[in-house]
């Protein structure tokens, strides 16, 4: 449980002017605070009232709504007040330094969550959909992150936590108990479970790693030599006249960037100048930037001239794909294949299929109605986690059982890094602070 006494308060709403502006309270001494600024005693939980709210000259700030949710019934677990007023910047300031005066203090950005995470209202994944909900880049990214908000990914977790705790009481009460004449540790079953149990995290796994690029999306470098259609396949893919088009070679020299969204993943396409040898010192700088996106982008899109990918193997990268532009000049053309797609860049011909096999690259599993946003340090905890698992099955097999044990107990303690049930002060710093101020 929180053990904090603080009252803390934040403006809940964005910055800048709107219809309605939300003060958020949260603690002991909310109460007290709302009936000084309110003039409303002891209001009854989930219920509006009007009032006006006045600073400690008794001046009149302004007026609007006041909402009580007692604890724990309340999204922090505590005591929380709402005051709802107009949503001017000045007048929002005015009525958060009224609060402040009266015993609250700022709260730090993601502490509403953060005490809702302390007082056991909503475990670390939740607590990280909150935010996740607030920076959707696309529909299915907000569809995907209300799945997490409630509970899916969590849920998922959780199930494989309970498999592991059930496999680790078997191998620990065959380890305790040796001079039992059935050898526990080589029981058909128990193997099968922890067969199970990898094939499950497997599974997650590879569901995790699309919810991460449907939450946090991807970069694409468009790259090749100039005049290959580079930027013709970037007007095609944002569907804008995003460059320029000119049968000039190298009319790009430096990074055009867009962000879209394709079948509900935000993309950043990044339009780069032409690969090639030159003198031209500006030319080589476009050259050099365009090298460092190549290699940090997560999908490369290599733009190729027809006239050239004859002589042209197919690209090992699994990240590039060969874009064979400007099929509208020849009569037949290969067969499509994972790595390379044949378009028609200034005819508009092949994109949807060069979509397709983009998004195929980034997502492990089809984006459906099961689909949750992650994060990369979800990620590293599955992993760690599926070390654990793959060690402690080979240990299994071995009849190792007190190194299958251990095995099982640090995959245990990895899992739950994710959820939060083991965590450790920095971790919690490092997600809640990245969080806006009033969440």
């Amino acid at each position: 449980m929180n053990t904090s006494t603080d009252t803390i308060a934040a403006i809940a709403t964005p910055a800048g002017t709107g219809g309605v502006g939300i003060i958020r309270i949260s603690g002991q001494d909310s109460l007290l605070i709302c009936q000084k600024i309110s003039g409303i005693n002891n209001p009854l939980p989930r219920k509006a009232y009007f009032a006006e709210f006045k600073n400690k000259s008794a001046q009149t700030i302004d007026s609007g709504l006041v909402l009580y949710f007692k604890g724990p019934a309340s999204f922090t677990g505590e005591d929380v007040i709402e005051l709802q007023g107009h949503g001017g910047h000045v007048v929002m300031h005015m009525l958060l330094k009224a609060v402040l005066s009266l015993g609250a203090r700022m709260a730090r950005p993601g502490e509403f969550s953060e005490r809702a995470f302390l007082n056991d209202k909503i475990d670390l994944v939740q607590a990280e959909a909150i935010a996740d909900v607030i920076s959707s880049g696309s529909e299915q990214a907000v569809l995907a992150s209300q799945r997490a908000l409630k509970g899916d990914f969590s849920d998922r977790i959780n199930h494989i936590l309970e498999l592991l705790i059930q496999t680790r009481i078997w191998v620990e009460s065959a380890i305790d108990f040796p001079e039992e004449e059935i050898d526990f540790l080589a029981d058909e079953q128990l193997r099968q479970q922890m067969k199970q149990l990898n094939q499950t995290m497997e599974s997650t796994l590879r569901q995790t790693q699309t919810g991460v690029v449907l939450n946090q999306g991807i970069s694409i470098a468009i790259v090749g030599k100039p005049n290959a259609g580079k930027s013709s396949l970037l007007n095609c893919l944002t569907q804008e006249n995003t460059a320029i088009i000119s049968d000039v070679a190298g009319t790009t020299r430096d990074v055009v960037k867009e962000d879209i969204v394709l079948q509900g993943i935000p993309v950043r396409l990044l339009d780069t100048a032409g690969i090639h040898e030159t003198d031209n010192p500006i030319e080589q700088q476009g050259i050099a930037r365009a090298l460092t996106l190549k290699a940090e982008a997560d999908v490369v899109l290599h733009v190729i001239d027809v006239s050239e990918y004859m002589a042209l193997t197919v690209a090992d990268d699994d990240k590039e794909i060969q874009v064979i532009n400007k099929t509208d000049l020849v009569k037949d053309v290969a067969e499509n294949c994972d790595n390379r797609v044949f378009v028609s860049a200034l005819k508009k011909q092949g994109i949807d299929h060069l979509i397709q096999t983009i998004v195929n690259k980034v997502t492990v599993a089809s984006l459906n109605e099961s689909t949750f946003t992650a994060r990369k340090r979800h990620i590293k905890q599955l992993e760690v986690t599926q070390q654990h698992l793959s060690m402690a099955e080979q240990q299994l097999m071995d009849n190792q059982g007190e190194l299958s044990a251990e095995e099982l107990r640090l995959a245990q303690q990895a899992l739950s890094e994710i959820t939060g049930e083991f965590s450790s002060d920095d971790l919690l710093g490092r997600i809640f602070s990245s969080f806006c101020i009033g969440k």
